[in-house]
């Protein structure tokens, strides 16, 4: 009986703990937006949506002159609201139509191991994003080529080198539904 009250009492701590963490985490995000007015979230919805708007296009567009404009997005930017300004490219038209999603389990989790294998995944330009998840799985990989063949290629002569793999497990894309780049608030 004891054993099996200590064992509850390890687990309602554990979910109090993790409550607690994700309640701080929400409140730091919600703070972070109280610095924003609605004159930010609309300099960050159109910057979203066309990055190469002018200042004067974007002024007339909040009924503002140039200059606070100008300097709202330079704060944006300094504050790290704004982190990059980037090109989005037709991946079919770049050789890249096929996304695959490949999972990766490692053999040892200890630090060095983890850290090398970080190294060898962001020299692979075909890998766009790695997560590192938790579950049965340790990395999510997100990986754009040619076509299957190049995906053989990929992983018989890039993935595979990698040392400490465990095992992988490859979800292809069929069809792209949603894909956004930009935040909603």
């Amino acid at each position: 009986m004891f054993i099996s009250v200590k064992c509850i009492f390890k687990c309602v701590f554990k979910r109090f703990y993790y409550c607690k963490n994700l309640l701080n985490e929400l409140l730091a995000v919600k703070k972070t937006m109280e610095n924003l007015d609605k004159t930010d979230l609309l300099i960050l919805k159109y910057l979203q949506e066309d990055c190469n708007i002018n200042t004067k296009d974007l002024a007339s567009k909040l009924f503002l002159t140039v200059t606070p404009v100008y300097e709202r997005i330079k704060r944006l930017e300094r504050d790290g609201y704004i982190t990059k300004y980037v090109a989005l490219l037709d991946k079919k038209k770049m050789n890249r139509g096929m996304t695959v999603f490949c999972n990766v389990r490692l053999k040892e989790h200890a630090k060095n191991v983890g850290s090398n294998f970080v190294k060898d995944i962001v020299a692979l330009p075909e890998i766009i994003e790695c997560y590192n998840i938790a579950g049965d799985y340790d990395f999510m990989l997100k990986i754009l080529v040619q076509d299957m063949a190049s995906y053989q290629d990929f992983v018989m002569n890039k993935l595979s080198t990698i040392e400490n793999i465990g095992n992988t497990n490859s979800i292809f894309v069929m069809g792209e539904i949603k894909h956004s780049t930009a935040l909603e608030f």
